[in-house]
């Protein structure tokens, strides 16, 4: 599998007519380190696995040690400030994805948008946020000293989650405060549930507020016509993209995007990143983000994208002959992603669903919740997955099982509206004192807690701990608030 970032992409792909040659420069790069070897005085200490514990080798690979270096060697260029093959693949990254600027990530979205709330925000400005928003949009926020005016979407009650925000949502907020320095929109939600991002961003252009869209799940959609119109192309200044959620590259790699126009300033991200990105990074979770790329630029990466939606509606297909077990469809004035599959069997809950799937059947999901479970239909999945799937939801669509999970008396999707008492960096930065949970009820939460998947706030400092939150606390026996 690792042994991929070695081979060099150049494939042909036909483009408007035209032959456009793919090409990986950091894979090509580390691919002439691995076969030219030179004597190794300098870090990492492993030495090319020498110095590495035999089973964790033997693991991983010879091939996969003797590749994981960091920048200015063999090279291989420097990310900050980004020179050679590195600079190269992230103008090609920048090009795929019809970017000004794109900026290569080693600790996930979460880096970016870091990034973004340090760069471009401020002590006391007031940021427009989706409540269903990344745990690390506020941990940003809370860095910054920005404040979150909460945008509140549609809650999909049948299915447990969260579902879009509206427009009209957005610019009535925009109206009613005039002294919002930015937008800040999750799209998709993390099941898939796509917002009208088109004409939230014609409304920020209006009123002249930059938007951001936290596009983590939806790396994708610039490669096929059949997925939604990525915001990048709708309007948005600046978006993060999780390649390693769905675009093939390694866990931890993601990309930020500055768009064409943009009324953000790139220069200040860039130095955001310089602050919060290690100093030795990892060459071949960089070299993953350009092989990914390339992949999904290719004609093969594009046989594995169309027939990942192909799987997904066959999928859905399969899923609506069947009488217990639904998947989330927009049947009511809101789009989905297709390869992301929600579902929910009635009588089961998310949980139990879930664990039926993985006991009974070997099956893992991406996640499940109070109502139902999320399945990923992925580029790397083939229809012999899927099919097998699809065999064991009509197993378990005829068997009648029972539901356990309501004798734990817990919520794991956070739906709550929060009430502020605080702001989040003042709360974060007070004196604390940790109490047991069942004391905290009336008291301010000092710390975030967002448990991940789906990395949604339960409560955030400042927030007022209600007995709604409890449900939603089981694995907490303590909880630090303001003292």
């Amino acid at each position: 599998m690792i042994f991929l970032l070695y081979i060099f992409i150049m494939t042909n792909v036909t483009k408007n007519s035209k032959s456009v040659k793919v090409k990986a420069p950091i894979v090509e790069a580390l691919k002439q380190a691995y076969e030219h070897p030179t004597y190794q005085f300098h870090i990492p200490g492993h030495t090319k696995g020498t110095g590495t514990l035999p089973e964790f080798k033997k693991l991983i690979g010879r091939k996969a040690l003797s590749v994981d270096t960091t920048d200015e060697f063999d090279n291989l260029g420097t990310l900050h400030p980004a020179t050679g093959p590195i600079k190269e693949a992230q103008e090609l990254a920048a090009k795929a994805f019809g970017a000004k600027k794109t900026f290569f990530l080693l600790n996930g979205s979460t880096a970016g948008n870091l990034a973004l709330a340090m760069a471009l925000t401020k002590k006391g400005q007031k940021i427009l946020t989706n409540r269903n928003c990344h745990r690390s949009v506020l941990t940003g926020m809370i860095i910054s000293g920005a404040e979150p005016l909460w945008l509140i979407p549609k809650r999909f009650e049948d299915w447990g989650i969260w579902g879009n925000v509206t427009p009209e949502s957005v610019e009535e907020m925009l109206e009613t405060h005039d002294d919002v320095s930015m937008v800040w929109i999750t799209n998709p939600t993390y099941e898939g549930v796509v917002s009208d991002i088109k004409s939230i961003s014609a409304i920020c252009k209006r009123f002249g507020v930059p938007l951001i869209v936290d596009e983590a799940h939806a790396c994708l959609w610039n490669f096929n016509k059949h997925l939604p119109t990525p915001a990048l192309q709708l309007g948005a200044d600046a978006v993060v993209h999780s390649l390693h959620k769905t675009g093939g590259s390694m866990s931890q790699s993601s990309m930020l995007h500055i768009a064409e126009n943009s009324l953000i300033d790139a220069d200040a991200v860039e130095k955001a990143l310089k602050l919060l990105h290690t100093t030795s990074p990892s060459l071949m979770l960089l070299a993953s983000l350009d092989s990914a790329r390339a992949n999904l630029e290719s004609q093969r990466g594009q046989k594995m994208l169309q027939r990942a939606i192909n799987n997904a509606k066959y999928l859905r297909r399969e899923i609506e002959q069947m009488e217990h077990i639904h998947d989330l469809k927009p049947d009511f004035g809101y789009m989905t992603d297709v390869t992301k599959v929600f579902i929910r069997a009635d009588g089961l809950s998310g949980k139990r669903l879930e664990s039926i799937l993985e006991i009974d059947f070997n099956i893992e999901v991406e996640s499940a919740s109070d109502a139902g479970l999320l399945l990923l239909s992925n580029i790397g999945n083939t229809r012999a997955d899927m099919e097998y799937l699809v065999k064991c939801l009509k197993k378990i669509d005829k068997t009648s099982y029972s539901d356990i999970c309501y004798l734990e008396n817990r919520k794991h999707m956070p739906m709550l509206t929060p009430i502020i008492k605080m702001s989040l960096r003042d709360a974060f930065y007070s004196e604390k004192e940790t109490i047991p949970k069942d004391l905290a009820i009336g008291r301010v939460s000092a710390e975030v807690i967002a448990e991940c998947p789906p990395g949604i706030a339960v409560l955030l400092p400042g927030e007022l701990i209600t007995k709604e939150h409890l449900p939603y606390l089981t694995d907490y026996d303590f909880i630090e608030v303001i003292k």
